[in-house]
């Protein structure tokens, strides 16, 4: 089949006019372009065999050079955090170890927003008639420890299950991220290299003063991030010394929140409580968490009677968003219509 494709093709690429002049011509003529075909339709064949045989042979492939790795950094990078750690009397041989951990990783940069914020269509899903209805489950599942912290703390229990669904569906989803090493990385904001990168990404096409403006933007946000999150990294170390448990195994959000309620490391020291009388506090463990939770909303302000405004700002304490403060108080008096708390949430 491949002869007679190849024969079709090359009397097809004929032009009209040989074709004519072919019948026309006398028999010498004929005869040399029948020969001339002829050896065509031969060596077709030939050539395309030797040109199968060359594609079979292996051919030496020139491949592109690999991009050259950034050399390895002291420390994996994190010279500029180890200081300042130090410098706040954690010992520096500890914190070596803990840097070259593995898992820890090497700090390869943060980028950063300036702008920090959360929109409403992040909540939205938390008020659908299932969503609801789970948060009505965590309720019921756990009556007892709500009710217990509940008398303990006075708020109520419909406000601490709808926090605790919001934040991790009551337990389901309390994150898988190495909270020690995504604390590190966000402390690191303010590092100097870390500084520059940003800037230059901000500016990236900006001019005069607007770019002035960006880049002073640029460093009071990344001096905001530091001053949030270096004093959780501190923080660690003294959770560690407290509980003995290893940090660097610990998991949670990519904020470094961990645990049913999503406490950072310095609110654990402060307002996590052992609910189930176990002489431990795990917030992981649904007693504690609850009881931790509630420990938190009453230090920062909650009382039984406070207005509807006054429980706003000690939701705001929890989490600065006002999309987060609607969907918590909200989901709470959906429960609370439901099943209702010893102390009403209608209490204003």
């Amino acid at each position: 089949m491949r002869i007679g494709r190849v024969a079709v093709q090359v009397v097809r690429g004929f032009p009209s006019g040989a074709i004519c002049w072919l019948r026309r011509s006398r028999a010498r003529h004929c005869a040399f372009w029948l020969a001339l075909l002829a050896a065509v339709l031969v060596a077709a064949p030939v050539a395309a065999k030797r040109q199968a045989h060359r594609s079979s042979k292996p051919t030496k492939r020139h491949h592109a050079a690999p991009a050259p790795k950034r050399p390895p950094q002291p420390n994996g990078g994190w010279d500029y955090l180890i200081d300042r750690l130090a410098a706040d009397g954690i010992e520096r041989a500890r914190l070596i170890a803990v840097f070259n951990d593995p898992r820890v990783g090497e700090f390869d940069g943060l980028d950063f927003r300036l702008v920090a914020g959360e929109r409403q269509a992040m909540y939205r899903g938390f008020l659908r008639p299932e969503s609801i209805a789970d948060a009505l489950s965590c309720r019921a599942r756990y009556d007892t420890e709500l009710l217990d912290a509940e008398e303990r703390f006075g708020v109520p229990a419909s406000v601490v299950s709808a926090l605790l669904h919001v934040e991790t569906r009551c337990g389901r989803h309390t994150g898988s991220s190495p909270v020690f090493a995504r604390l590190a990385q966000l402390a690191m904001a303010n590092e100097p290299a870390n500084v520059s990168r940003n800037v230059a990404r901000h500016t990236k096409g900006v001019r005069g003063t607007a770019a002035a403006t960006v880049e002073r933007t640029v460093r009071l946000r990344a001096r905001e991030l530091e001053g949030v999150f270096y004093p959780e990294v501190l923080a660690m170390f003294a959770l560690e010394d407290r509980t003995g448990v290893d940090p660097l195994s610990m998991r949670g959000s990519g904020s470094g929140a961990f645990g049913l309620p999503q406490f950072l490391p310095s609110s654990y020291l402060r307002f996590a409580v052992d609910g189930n009388a176990d002489g431990r506090v795990n917030l992981y463990d649904p007693a504690d968490a609850i009881a931790s939770a509630a420990n938190y909303l009453a230090h920062h302000g909650w009382r039984p009677g406070i207005t509807y405004a006054q429980q706003r700002q000690v939701i705001w304490a929890y989490n600065h968003s006002d999309p987060y403060i609607d969907t918590v108080l909200i989901l709470a008096s959906e429960i609370e219509r439901e099943q209702p708390s010893r102390r009403s949430l209608a209490e204003r």
